[in-house]
């Protein structure tokens, strides 16, 4: 009779990087019998709430930014049914404390995201840092639940630790193609955002980056009136040596056009478009239907500190900056002057490898490469 019992020794590989489909494909197999928009606002929920803790707490971008990306990446593999959005959103921002060295202790993320999701509570408490008072039973069953969560983040990620993030490329980017400060702001605040959605796992930082410029560009010069000159490798004025800004038209002319900036930039035109889209998306989810768990480019920045009675399902954000109907036109523009899709080639079967998480029969080598090319 043949061995069918478990090996001793198996293998499992990190995956930086999801194409697109198989995002798709891994998202529908976990989503269950929850619908393409209770998954979205689930999504949205979780984000919001990673988003609030990291702020009342003062978590610099990269800890709160790489605690959503965890986010999503967790529900690829398993299934949202099975598992509390507080719970995978708390293990998510403690994992990526230990990957950005600002570390809190599990009771210290818990005992915020009280405050978070019973502002009242936190109202009455006399602590002096507002401290909500919850049965010790409680917080301990919730700590033990984080601390089995992050084991499994942890076995996901195969304890690659690295992380790498769009926002100093949207700055040196910004200033490779000379944008303007306030379309270099812009496009950073779109990146913020764009961790809200799965595009981070089908994309490296630096393309992301780019999506958010030539998004923040669209945004700044779509029925603006504005000429579009021919871009010109340099523009300086002999005068004061000073090189002047490109406006926001010429650098949609750029990236939305096949040149040599995708050799210098290591980018295809095809994927910004995408990122571009997936990100403005968000910004019409939240224009038509302005939920408290949807953000826009106008969101105050993340290291302003956060009142303490302040609760993301309760207050509501200020106005969508962008009306529905103008994102509309621009999403169909940008459809109507789009490149077809890039093939990618197909990954090396991450799904085979769930089976391998958070089992303690054998021995499981985690290894930071992949199996397979992307």
């Amino acid at each position: 009779m043949a061995d069918t019992s478990t090996p001793a020794s198996q293998s499992k590989h990190h995956h930086p990087y999801f194409t697109p489909s198989e995002v798709d494909r891994l998202s529908e197999k976990q989503r269950g019998k929850l619908s393409v928009t209770q998954e979205e606002r689930s999504r949205q929920q979780a984000c919001s709430f990673i988003e609030a803790i990291g702020a009342k707490i003062g978590f610099p971008r990269k800890t709160i930014a790489t605690a959503q990306n965890l986010y999503h990446r967790f529900h690829l593999f398993f299934p949202r049914k099975d598992f509390s959005y507080h719970d995978v959103s708390l293990a998510a921002l403690y994992v990526s404390t230990k990957m950005h060295d600002t570390l809190k202790k599990p009771r210290e993320l818990l005992m915020v995201s009280y405050a978070v999701r019973f502002p009242e509570l936190a109202a009455k408490s006399r602590s002096l840092g507002g401290e909500v008072d919850m049965d010790p039973n409680t917080v301990e069953n919730d700590r033990q639940r984080l601390l089995a969560v992050e084991r499994l983040i942890l076995e996901m990620i195969c304890f690659n630790f690295t992380s790498r993030l769009p926002f100093p490329y949207v700055i040196k980017i910004g200033r490779a193609l000379r944008a303007t400060k306030k379309l270099t702001k812009l496009a950073w605040r779109l990146a913020v955002d764009s961790h809200r959605t799965p595009v981070t796992l089908s994309y490296p930082a630096h393309e992301i980056a780019l999506g958010c410029l030539y998004l923040a560009a669209l945004l700044s010069s779509f029925e603006q009136g504005m000429s579009s000159p021919a871009f010109r490798a340099a523009d300086v004025d002999t005068s004061n040596g000073k090189v002047e800004s490109n406006t926001p038209q010429q650098i949609v002319d750029i990236l939305g056009n096949h040149g040599d900036w995708e050799h210098r930039f290591q980018a295809r035109v095809e994927d910004i478009e995408e990122i571009a889209h997936q990100t403005i998306d968000l910004l019409l989810s939240h224009a038509q239907n302005p939920l408290p768990s949807t953000p826009s480019p106008s969101s105050p920045s993340p290291h302003l500190p956060t009142p303490s009675s302040r609760h993301t399902q309760q207050q509501p954000l200020p106005p969508a900056p962008y009306k529905h109907d103008q994102l509309m036109r621009l999403k169909i523009h940008m459809r109507e002057t789009e490149h077809p899709p890039r093939p990618r080639p197909r990954g090396a079967g991450a799904e085979g490898e769930v089976a391998l998480l958070g089992r303690n029969e054998g021995t499981v080598r985690f290894l930071f490469g992949p199996g397979g090319g992307r």
